[in-house]
């Protein structure tokens, strides 16, 4: 059952077309990017970390050019899904609850910070990999970590928000 509301924000308890599809798509997206970097920040870094520079940096390299794709195509997904199902669940823009408006907020800002790291300390990064420049390539990786760290946080918070949303009052 997923959440549908009224014009007053109340819950309901019917489904309409395509929205569990909607929702579905959403939720993998969400899925993906925010337990990608969960794993990649919580696992795979103090795993990595005992590695020489030129294997850590490499697997770095591998790791998150595979993840990066999986990135662009989340955050295409979570955009096209949220903002088609917001006439289907809410009639407009301009009725939805705080909570989605929160989750909208954060959706944005995270995908400002992953352009961020894409554009620079991503591209910086893998230029230095290939030119085995390893002391600019861990500086590169450092900012790219703090950046997936902030974005974490708010993935976290912003999978919470939406999960709980409906639930709060």
């Amino acid at each position: 059952m997923i959440a549908l509301h009224d014009r007053t924000g109340r819950v309901r308890g019917d489904t309409i077309g395509g929205m569990p599809y909607l929702l579905a798509l959403h939720v993998l997206g969400a899925v993906v990017w925010v337990g990608g970097m969960f794993f990649a920040h919580m696992m795979l870094r103090p795993g990595a970390a005992t590695l020489e520079p030129a294997v850590r940096l490499a697997l770095w390299r591998r790791v998150l050019g595979r993840f990066f794709v999986w990135v662009w195509l989340s955050v295409i997904v979570l955009l096209a899904s949220g903002f088609a199902m917001l006439p289907v669940d809410f009639g407009s823009i301009t009725v939805v609850p705080a909570y989605v408006r929160v989750m909208m907020t954060l959706g944005v800002v995270m995908t400002i910070l992953y352009l961020y790291v894409y554009i620079s300390p991503w591209q910086e990064f893998r230029r230095a990999v290939g030119n085995t420049d390893w002391a600019a390539a861990q500086r590169s990786l450092g900012q790219i970590r703090r950046v997936v760290g902030v974005n974490l946080i708010l993935g976290l918070i912003t999978v919470a928000v939406g999960g709980g949303g409906p639930y709060f009052g």
